[in-house]
């Protein structure tokens, strides 16, 4: 894979804020993946240690043990905000998720409330245990899936049909603390159990799941961006309830597919968003693929709205988030979890150059260059898509295979002519800046 980033040609002369002055942005990234070759790339100069920045691409960890304590300059930026686990872990995005519905219903009534049925039956263990049991008892012959809260690419995830599948979990669950101290183990780590999608859309026989990329840059008011680009990640082994043990067949991701004997990784297991949109219109037609893009935009936003009032707004602070989507085979989207920390490492080529293009767009979103003026509705391959309220579309979606009927400022999945676009907005910014200064 190359490693060679060149400064993006469309970005011109920088108009540098004046917090920043003439010189170079500083920056510092816990990662030495993409991002890094991204931010090199940029021309931006890389700092080490305790010399300052203007710009962190941390890990989550240096938020929760330095963020609290850290003093930032105004112009500085960093990629997490500080208690993102509200919707990254994965019970309490359920939680929240779970709390929010309530409120809706209560407001805006049940029809309302119903475009936020788009996550599984859920439950936290052991806390939640018996009301798990009476919900079983009442599905008996169920699949539910098992997930620990805390860890990711598939990781101590099982499925399960009896509940004596799960007894010697239950077991440990309910030792004391005491007993736990004397058998020198750690306390009983908490799970999720949902009921498992048992009619996954398959393509080939094979079930996949979609990654789509979401970048908020404000909670309060609360401004959101989609990404157009995305991809499909497929199992390997075509798919079956036969073996309910097999990861091959049920778990997508990248980090367990990649270890089947027969995986190939130039090849991978993934296709574009776009290849799966034109597939789906070909198969049921744009009305049918235009209502799963609405529903999958309700997931995006309710599930952002359920965390904003108790998310910690900081002008600081952005995130870009990692939303994981499973398709039923009535194409209805169900978020599976979302991701503070989506994957930047590339399995391939292609891989390495959408996610060199997420990075730059989502670099000239945050706009550390100040080149912006605040009201654009597109910058590259992010159309926004919720500025204290919804935001609608007005050019009517000529990059896409026909003209969305919908309104939400959305376009995954349709193409990305991100280059073109960049180098006209920013030509445009240029010319207005210097019209200003006659």
């Amino acid at each position: 894979m190359s490693r060679t980033q060149k400064q993006p040609s469309y970005l011109g002369r920088p108009i540098q804020k004046k917090t920043i002055g003439d010189r170079v942005v500083r920056f510092r990234t816990a990662l030495s993946n993409t991002i890094l070759d991204v931010l090199k790339g940029r021309g931006w100069q890389e700092v080490q240690g305790d010399m300052e920045w203007d710009f962190y691409w941390c890990d989550v960890g240096w938020m929760r043990e330095v963020f609290d304590h850290y003093y930032m300059e105004e112009h500085c930026r960093i990629n997490h905000f500080r208690n993102h686990y509200e919707l990254t872990r994965k019970n309490l995005m359920v939680k929240n998720l779970k709390k929010f519905r309530k409120q809706v219903e209560r407001e805006q009534g049940k029809l309302e409330a119903s475009k936020c049925d788009f996550f599984p039956t859920t439950f936290e263990l052991p806390s939640e245990y018996h009301m798990f049991v009476e919900e079983f008892k009442r599905n008996l012959g169920s699949l539910w899936i098992m997930k620990p809260i805390a860890k990711a690419q598939g990781k101590g995830i099982f499925l399960f049909r009896k509940l004596k599948d799960i007894t010697d979990w239950k077991k440990e669950s309910y030792k004391s603390q005491e007993e736990r101290r004397n058998d020198d183990k750690e306390p009983v780590e908490t799970y999720i159990v949902q009921k498992y999608i048992e009619n996954p859309y398959l393509i080939g026989g094979k079930k996949f799941d979609l990654r789509v990329y979401v970048l908020v840059t404000s909670y309060i008011p609360m401004k959101a961006w989609l990404y157009r680009e995305g991809f499909a990640r497929f199992s390997n082994t075509r798919y079956s309830l036969d073996s309910i043990d097999d990861t091959y067949i049920h778990l997508t991701n990248v980090a367990v597919q990649k270890t089947a004997p027969d995986y190939d990784p130039e090849k991978g297991c993934k296709w574009s968003l776009n290849q799966l949109r034109q597939y789906l219109i070909a198969r049921h037609g744009i009305e049918a693929v235009e209502d799963m893009l609405k529903e999958m935009d309700d997931i995006f936003i309710y599930s952002l709205l359920c965390v904003q009032k108790i998310m910690i707004n900081d002008k600081h602070c952005f995130e870009l988030y990692g939303y994981d989507i499973m398709l039923d085979d009535k194409l209805k989207p169900w978020l599976i979890e979302t991701n503070a920390s989506p994957s930047l490492t590339a399995s391939n080529q292609e891989d390495y150059e959408l996610k060199c293009r997420l990075l730059e767009d989502t670099l000239n979103v945050v706009d550390m260059e100040g080149r912006l003026t605040g009201k654009e509705k597109r910058i590259g391959g992010y159309d926004l898509m919720w500025n204290d309220g919804p935001v609608t579309l007005e050019e009517g979606g000529l990059d896409c295979m026909s003209a969305p009927t919908y309104t939400t400022n959305t376009h995954l999945g349709c193409f990305n002519d991100r280059e073109k676009q960049l180098k006209q907005l920013f030509r445009s910014l240029q010319m207005a800046k210097k019209t200003t200064t006659v």
